[in-house]
């Protein structure tokens, strides 16, 4: 088992296999030194955690959706990496939606779901800086959707 994998196991997850894509791309892109990762979605065992934030999902709700796209993002770095973490560099940034109404404002909390497991896994190399924004919808009704960029060696 790998470090990762431990740490994962710590917050009760096991590292899943990526997701395929929904539509006409691809799951992470290598450029140089930099692992650009597709939008994840909050999906765990095959279900897709939905509904909007504020009204549908608790704040807390939502922080748990952002800790399963976190999941899959690093599920996917694994994919990229033939699961060779010791490749990864640095968590450089997460792009962070919300699904949420006009009058909801708690995005960073929400999206704190996917930081605090980054730093909880990958420990320093998992600071970033990020963007946390709400939007009315996303693909097949998810709750948040986060994109992310590595460094990689």
């Amino acid at each position: 088992m790998t470090t990762v994998e431990e740490k994962l196991a710590e917050k009760g997850y096991t590292l899943p296999e990526p997701a395929a894509p929904l539509a006409s791309y691809v799951p992470f892109v290598k450029s140089r030194n930099l692992l650009f990762i597709s939008g994840q979605l909050p999906m765990q065992n095959g279900e897709i955690m939905t509904g909007h934030v504020g009204t549908d999902l608790s704040v807390e709700e939502g922080a748990k959706a952002a800790e399963l796209c976190a999941v899959n993002i690093i599920a996917q770095i694994g994919a990229a990496l033939t699961r060779d973490f010791g490749r990864l560099r640095d968590v450089v940034k997460l792009e962070g939606f919300v699904s949420c109404g006009p009058d909801f404002t708690q995005h960073p909390e929400v999206i704190n779901g996917a930081s605090e497991l980054f730093a909880h896994v990958f420990c320093s190399r998992g600071s970033h800086c990020r963007t946390a924004v709400g939007v009315p919808s996303l693909p097949r009704g998810a709750a948040v959707e986060i994109a992310a960029v590595i460094s990689i060696d």
